[in-house]
């Protein structure tokens, strides 16, 4: 146990030098890790044990429980602490305590007593059953009565034999089975052991690699840490920009969208600009074209032709519409928009795209600023995780922990050398009992054979025709083997009885001493009473392990740990000793990490979202002009028609007019003039629509801009909001995330800490296959193999041997209605004569077969029966 203790330390020293580079450690209690996606998993490579965990007896444990009911009856009192503690302390004194062992035992001697008198009196009751039979006496004379009841008599002896044979089967059966179970103990038992070494060796074999994979682990977290170190851009400035960005984004975002709004708006200002001069050119050159066919027709309607009815009437109808034909008056007068497009031109020459761009990259930069910026303090974290790993690796060749455990190697070889030793000559002796046990199971089987000889022949060659003393040799064979069978029980029973008397006391204790309160764990309770196996210590098992014996590590309690197949440090306390807990605190080990980590002297003061130029062409965007716009005045305009008459309408009622008129220059010259109206409509009146068309669109898109320089002001103040936020809060934003970083890194190695904690608390270490070895050397073994079988031995023995009692009895008595007598009841007249009147004397009956004398009465009376 100690050299166990000493190597768990030497693996805690190893292991405590993880992170352990000095520095000053941090007050506070090490928080349990949390484990989240993406974090290291940790896990020992497992152990499968060779030897199984349990015992089963097959179906041999029913019969093992039947003859364990039969032992609670015999011996029903609970485990004897009290005189277990007495002889542990050497205190017992048996003339003083016998009568608690009288008490404790009396069930067992009671039943032993009965075994020594059965032994005693049956060699005696067999020497006074010869010797009377020898007289004539106990049925020894060959004479046979005839009763009434003969047959019934004779068929309740035969059942009753048969019934008390066939128990008799069943106990040598048990005695047999017992045997069987008990031949091949040896083997399962150098099984069991080399099972057992097996699991020791596998647990030793396994160490070095769990001390080896530990350390291989923390080279893992190291590496992630180092992964997480280089990746300080994105983890530490991606959160600090994460931070800002709820701030800053929407400001840009609202900036960039006003930047497009001048782009747009500029867009708009030049078609609406474009639309006007259009109108203004269109409308000049159509007034021009309308003046001269107003001049053209006036100069054809002062012609001659007009001075004559009925076509002067028609010219002054002519003359009366010609002052129609003029453009709509205001297109010409729409004020320019050169102005407002200048504004417009001067702010977008500013570079306002490129400045809100600029505001973009410059806060996107804070990852890279940041990685930049903590690149020596990285290295710096670096070189210590390094010097960690590398002190780790030259600590671990230092420490011979191979060497040590090749020392429970050898104690393992050395037990494996004396098992294969010393197991032959137990199969010489385990071969001796088989063939001494077959002897004894042959016994009571050859008296049991002659049982059912006797009583196959007696029932095969009985004869209910035949008188007593004509008998078939058959019938008279069956009596003959029913007293040989008698006669060997005589002679073996009380042999039998010997060695079930012996068995029995030693089986019954064992089982109730060892195997019984060693299953409920009353014997460890036992061994851990205070002050029991050494008067000055009050729990012996802390004395041995920790030198510390008030501490409270009982037998029980290390066998139920390693049952749970936990460590070492657990099972045996350890921390009492020395305390991982304390020396795997995280906070004790990473003074250097956060000492290095604390010197990240984040500066992010240059962020500027829009400089102040950029923010003079918002407030000249602001004052652009575009809301002192006189939109309903654009808007009315292009409500109203290029020109105040239809032209199409007005050509066509000109040629309807001229339409009496006798063809001539004026008729002609008229209809030129509505060909030129036409013209003037679908040339420059078509057109001229849809300028005002696409006037009226601009204009509308124009206002609805116009009406968001409203807002401007707000974007100013969300900007400087921004800003302000930026300056005066971007510090404590650096100091909150870099925490939470330095938590991240930290976490790594608080899990692995953590982990390594467990695996030497519960896993590493561990002491399951002690608790498999004992189990196998009490439960298996001890119990399992050899007291169970052996209860069933002498149970079924004993069994056998105590009914062949009334055996003797059925098998004497009917024996008699099997053998053929000697001489048999004589009838006169069909009455039967007084035994003082018969006439050989006061006998009361003859022997027929002397005189020859038939009798036919007898042989009638036989025959009805």
């Amino acid at each position: 146990m100690a050299l166990a203790g000493s190597i768990l330390l030497l693996l805690l020293l190893l292991l405590l030098l993880l992170l352990a580079q000095g520095g000053n450690a941090i007050p506070g209690e090490q928080p349990a890790p949390t484990d989240s996606p993406g974090h290291l998993h940790y896990e020992l490579p497992p152990m499968t044990y060779k030897t199984p965990d349990s015992y089963t007896a097959g179906p041999m444990a029913v019969l093992f429980q039947m003859v364990h009911v039969f032992v609670h009856m015999v011996q029903p009192h609970s485990f004897p602490e009290d005189i277990v503690k007495k002889i542990l302390k050497k205190k017992f004194e048996p003339s003083a305590d016998y009568d608690k062992i009288t008490f404790y035992e009396i069930g067992v001697i009671i039943c032993a007593v009965l075994g020594l008198l059965f032994i005693v009196l049956m060699p005696v009751v067999g020497y006074f059953f010869c010797v009377c039979r020898c007289c004539n006496k106990c049925g020894g004379e060959m004479h046979q009565r005839q009763k009434e009841s003969g047959p019934f008599r004779r068929k309740y002896f035969a059942v009753s034999l048969l019934v008390i044979s066939v128990l008799i089967s069943i106990g040598i059966l048990f005695g047999f089975l017992a045997n069987l179970q008990m031949r091949t103990w040896v083997q399962r038992t150098q099984n069991l052991a080399e099972s057992n070494l097996h699991d020791f060796r596998m647990v030793l074999n396994h160490l070095p690699k769990q001390v080896d994979y530990i350390l291989d682990q923390f080279n893992t977290t190291k590496e992630r840490g180092f992964t997480d170190l280089d990746n300080i851009g994105e983890m530490l400035g991606g959160n600090i920009h994460d931070r800002l960005a709820p701030h800053v984004i929407p400001v840009l975002d609202e900036i960039k969208a006003m930047a497009t709004a001048i782009k747009k708006t500029k867009e708009a200002l030049e078609a609406m600009n474009s639309n006007v001069e259009s109108l203004k050119k269109g409308s000049e050159q159509m007034n021009e074209s309308l003046t001269d066919v107003r001049e053209s027709t006036e100069v054809l309607l002062s012609g001659s032709e007009c001075r004559i009815d009925p076509a002067r009437q028609i010219c002054n109808s002519i003359r009366a519409s010609l002052s129609q034909l003029q453009g709509a008056p205001g297109l010409d007068q729409l004020p320019s928009l050169d102005q407002e497009l200048k504004n417009i031109d001067n702010i977008l020459g500013n570079g306002l795209d490129d400045q809100v761009n600029q505001g973009y990259e410059l806060f996107d930069a804070i990852p890279e600023k940041v990685k930049t910026q903590a690149e020596v303090a990285i290295q710096d974290v670096k070189g210590v995780l390094d010097g960690v790993s590398s002190h780790i690796k030259s600590v671990t060749e230092d420490i011979p922990i191979q060497s040590t455990l090749s020392n429970f190697t050898g104690y393992i070889n050395d037990t494996e050398a004396y098992i294969h030793q010393n197991l032959p000559k137990l199969e010489k002796y385990d071969t001796y009992w088989w063939l001494g046990s077959l002897i004894v199971c042959f016994l009571p089987t050859l008296i049991v054979v002659f049982f059912y000889l006797g009583l196959l022949c007696g029932v095969c060659g009985f004869d209910k025709h035949a008188t007593p003393t004509s008998r078939g040799c058959v019938s008279n064979m069956g009596g003959v083997f029913l007293m040989v069978g008698v006669g060997l029980v005589f002679l073996f029973c009380w042999l039998l009885m010997t060695l079930v008397v012996l068995t029995f006391i030693i089986g019954v204790n064992v089982e109730k001493l060892v195997c019984e309160p060693y299953a409920n764990r009353k014997l460890f309770q036992v061994l851990d009473t205070p002050y029991l196996l050494n008067e000055e210590w009050k729990y012996y098992l802390s004395g041995m392990v920790l030198k510390k014996p008030n501490v409270k590590l009982t037998f029980e309690q290390v066998y139920s740990d390693c049952k749970n197949n936990k460590g070492l440090y657990t099972t045996l306390k350890l921390d009492n000793y020395f305390n991982v807990t304390e020396e795997l605190n995280i906070e004790k080990h990473t003074g250097n990490i956060m000492s290095q980590l604390d010197h990240l002297n984040l500066q992010l003061d240059g962020i500027v979202l829009l400089d102040a130029e950029g923010r003079k062409n918002l407030e000249a965007f602001a004052a652009s002009g575009l809301q002192n716009i006189d939109y309903d005045a654009y808007l009315a305009q292009t409500e109203k028609s290029p020109v105040e008459v239809d032209l199409l309408s007005f050509a066509d009622d000109l040629e309807e007019k001229i339409k009496p008129l006798p063809a001539g220059n004026l008729k002609h010259g008229l209809q030129a003039q509505a060909q030129a109206t036409r013209k003037i409509h679908n040339e420059q009146v078509i057109p001229m629509e849809q300028s005002l068309s696409n006037l009226k669109e601009n204009v509308r898109n124009l206002q609805r801009m116009s009406d968001g320089l409203t807002k401007m002001n707000k974007t100013l103040d969300a900007l400087d909001s921004a800003q302000s936020f930026i300056t005066n809060s971007v510090s404590s934003i650096i100091i909150e995330e870099t925490k939470k970083y330095v938590r991240i890194i930290l976490g790594h190695f608080e899990r692995y800490l953590h982990w390594v904690k467990s695996a030497i608390t519960e896993e590493m270490g561990s002491c399951k296959p002690v608790t498999t070895a004992l189990d196998s050397v009490i439960n298996v073994v001890l119990c399992g193999y050899i007291v169970h079988p052996l209860n069933l031995f002498w149970f079924g023995i004993g069994q056998a041997t105590v009914l062949l009692l009334p055996a003797i009895i059925f098998a004497v008595k009917l024996a008699k209605y099997y053998r053929r007598m000697d001489s048999e009841d004589v009838y006169d007249d069909g009455e039967i004569l007084p035994m003082k009147n018969m006439e050989n004397g006061n006998n009361g009956y003859h022997k027929d077969h002397l005189y020859g004398v038939h009798n036919p009465i007898m042989t009638s009376a036989s025959t009805d029966s």
